[in-house]
């Protein structure tokens, strides 16, 4: 396993905090599937590669075709 798939967000308030969005928001993102997540324990974990991939996946095209 390479040390970027193991870099982990080490719970999901963090990971909602550096995605700038609610408690409620990351508990939908999570429960949808949208942000994949693991929980180990009472703990949820978010891999820092898996919100990269949300926030790309989140990337608005403008009308020239380029990302906004």
């Amino acid at each position: 396993m390479h040390d970027e798939d193991r870099k982990l967000i080490p719970w999901w308030p963090d990971a909602g905090h550096a995605l700038s969005v609610s408690r409620t928001t990351m508990y939908e993102l999570i429960r949808s599937g949208e942000l994949p997540s693991v929980k180990i324990g009472r703990r949820r974990l978010v891999a820092v590669r898996d919100l990269d991939a949300y926030v790309e996946d989140q990337r608005v095209i403008g009308p020239g075709g380029e990302a906004a």
